[in-house]
């Protein structure tokens, strides 16, 4: 299944129910009617797993762009050729292909991170929860059966793969709800308790990497926000009411001191 396929099947995604703990109900519902042109920063992260992850199938989605100047004749002439072949497919910059095959090859060069990353790649897996009725899915980066269990891997490019950083970075973009709606769609489809382990690595040179296992405390914080945001995502769609800033009863909100600078008046 392509990744262009998984995002048209059935289901609620893990980057769906984020944005509603990143915005509200009503930007959600915006959102998914007006979806947003990928960013350049989107388009060599999906580049960058490809290469990892698929590298057989990387010329059926991307195509990097010649270096030819549109300002010539010439260079018109090569560049309307090269769209008329591959308009269809996402066009990266032959810098940014070339970072990404350096990152690639650096990852090849680590034991430990290849012998994680030999499990199968881009498993879809879809789920009704229990509890709300709703469909989910995830695709995940990697998986591996083990006999008493499975281990799950997520790859991540980032600027700072430094432990330090990238606690910051997993509470900060949700890498923990991630981890847990995962080993959940492990359990709930293939009945196997998974451990979640993370492999980060940095964009820029020696393009250095980290392997983080999700501990038992990260993956509980992480089922706390999923199963809130399922539930706000159930509710809405029950209801029709998308609301926004102003809550599913349209109340006015308190506009009070944050709890630092209270302290100072008590």
């Amino acid at each position: 299944m392509t990744e262009q396929e998984y995002r048209a099947a059935e289901g609620v995604s893990r980057s769906q129910l984020w944005r509603l703990h990143e915005g509200s109900p009503e930007k959600f519902m915006y959102e998914e009617q007006h979806p947003e042109e990928l960013t350049p920063a989107l388009i060599f992260g999906q580049m960058a797993h490809k290469l990892v992850l698929e590298p057989e199938t990387f010329g059926d989605e991307f195509a990097v762009a010649p270096d030819c100047d549109r300002r010539t004749k010439e260079g018109k002439a090569a560049w309307d050729l090269f769209m008329e072949m591959n308009g269809e497919k996402m066009i990266v910059k032959s810098a940014d292909y070339d970072k990404a095959v350096g990152m690639r090859n650096a990852l090849m060069q680590n034991d430990m991170v290849m012998k994680l990353l030999s499990g199968k790649h881009e498993i879809p897996l879809f789920w009704t929860d229990e509890l709300t009725g709703e469909k989910c899915k995830v695709r995940l980066d990697c998986f591996t059966p083990l006999s008493s269990g499975a281990v799950v891997i997520d790859y991540k490019t980032t600027s700072d793969a430094s432990t330090e950083s990238f606690i910051r970075s997993a509470i900060n973009y949700g890498y923990d709800f991630q981890a847990a709606m995962y080993t959940e769609a492990v359990r709930r489809v293939m009945d196997r308790d998974a451990v979640f382990i993370f492999i980060a690595q940095e964009k820029d040179p020696p393009y250095a990497v980290n392997v983080l296992a999700a501990d038992q405390l990260l993956v509980q914080r992480g089922y706390d926000t999923f199963r809130e945001l399922l539930g706000i995502y159930h509710d809405c769609k029950t209801s029709g009411n998308w609301y926004g800033y102003l809550g599913p009863q349209n109340q006015i909100n308190v506009l009070g001191l944050p709890a630092y600078l209270a302290k100072e008046l008590q």
